[in-house]
């Protein structure tokens, strides 16, 4: 994976804003179109509904390598895009992604509907979300991680005290984690993560909560002066959000996810950011 340094990371935030839309054929404001789509391998068949007829529309916050971020060229790359993608081929679609947008923000436009197709973020399946929006079967296990200062000899017991100041991603499994278990520490929810660790570099911050993948990859490529410091054994499943009025969708997705699996891609897949299958 292309490394990316901590100017960089800023860098493709600014892009991130600037971008109409990534990955994408053409450009406008995307008509609500219904129609029977058949795929290639998966589902014959399968009725449901797109935005954009032809096309699978995509939302994410996109700093959350190595999921979804923005490259040094202005492209929208990361494990969960490949995922994407591969999805896609099998029914049959092509993919495009809307611009970067707020994480706590994701799930209610899903639920609205009439903007993206699919929210595939590195979103874990949580009964609150289950309320709003339906989840694919899950596509990777995660667990969450306090990242500090290299050294620093922080951990749970420690930072839950009067004074300490822990990070978070605003309306993530690791926001909620802190209200639960660091009731004493003052919880400071973020809408980036890389501002989030720069402030824990700077000493803003004590330290953050965030998923394990992304910590362990944010660190080894750009935050060297950091470290996990503690893993939190969550157990939480990624899943990809959709519509609960889109019920065709959320079967042929899961087709989709079976028949990658089964014939290799995941792990190609897992292999391209993970530099392992067994994650």
């Amino acid at each position: 994976m292309t490394s990316m340094t901590r100017r960089n990371f800023f860098a493709t935030l600014g892009a991130a804003g600037a971008l109409a839309l990534a990955g994408c054929n053409g450009s406008g404001e995307p008509a609500q179109t219904t129609g029977d789509q058949t795929t290639d391998q998966t589902t014959d068949e399968a009725s449901y509904t797109l935005v954009k007829e032809g096309v699978l529309t995509n939302v994410a916050e996109l700093g959350f390598a190595p999921f979804e971020y923005i490259d040094e060229d202005g492209n929208t790359v990361g494990f969960d895009v490949d995922l994407s993608n591969a999805l896609a081929e099998k029914l049959g679609l092509t993919c495009e992604w809307l611009p970067n947008q707020a994480f706590d923000t994701l799930v209610p436009t899903i639920q609205q509907g009439g903007k993206a197709d699919i929210s595939i973020a590195g979103m874990t399946i949580s009964d609150e979300r289950l309320e709003q929006v339906d989840f694919s079967d899950p596509y990777l296990n995660s667990n969450q991680g306090i990242v500090a200062a290299a050294g620093s000899d922080l951990n749970s017991e420690s930072l839950n005290a009067e004074g300490m100041q822990v990070a978070c991603q605003t309306g993530t499994t690791g926001d909620e984690w802190i209200s639960e278990n660091l009731p004493n520490a003052t919880k400071v929810p973020l809408a980036d993560v890389t501002a989030a660790l720069m402030g824990i570099s700077t000493g803003l911050y004590n330290a953050m909560v965030i998923d394990l993948p992304v910590a362990q990859n944010m660190i080894a490529e750009s935050f060297s002066d950091l470290e996990v410091v503690e893993e939190i054994p969550t157990g939480e499943q990624y899943g990809i959000a959709v519509s609960k009025d889109n019920p065709g969708l959320l079967a042929a997705i899961n087709d989709a996810l079976a028949a990658i699996e089964e014939d290799g891609t995941m792990d190609e897949i897992k292999q391209k950011w993970f530099g392992t299958t067994e994650i």
